[in-house]
């Protein structure tokens, strides 16, 4: 299965993709990626079974379109999120913020 990047059309094995995840923001339920190809960032929540691609507003993040992974988990933490697919698992941090 190889997973795309909408901006660029690169696609990346599963590994590749979600090592690309570099922050789990828990109140909006999303998670920021950036491609390795192309620099291109993204915030895509991640579903059972499909990764889901919107749009902030109002408040919450609007889904748009869903990226099909079957046997895709998520396993929401404290301050992280637990990514697993088939046998393979990423982790993907909350990075705190700092009070100004």
């Amino acid at each position: 299965m190889l997973i795309p990047c909408f901006a660029c059309e690169s696609r990346f094995q599963p590994d590749e993709y979600f090592l690309a995840c570099h922050d789990y923001n828990r109140g909006m339920d999303l998670v920021a990626w950036t491609c390795p190809s192309c620099g291109n960032r993204d915030d895509l929540r991640v579903l059972p079974g499909a990764l889901g691609f919107g749009y902030p507003r109002r408040g919450r993040f609007d889904v748009q379109d869903r990226f099909q992974v079957p046997g895709l988990r998520r396993q929401r933490q404290d301050l992280r999120l637990d990514i697993s697919l088939n046998h393979e698992a990423w982790c993907v941090p909350t990075r705190l913020r700092q009070l100004v």
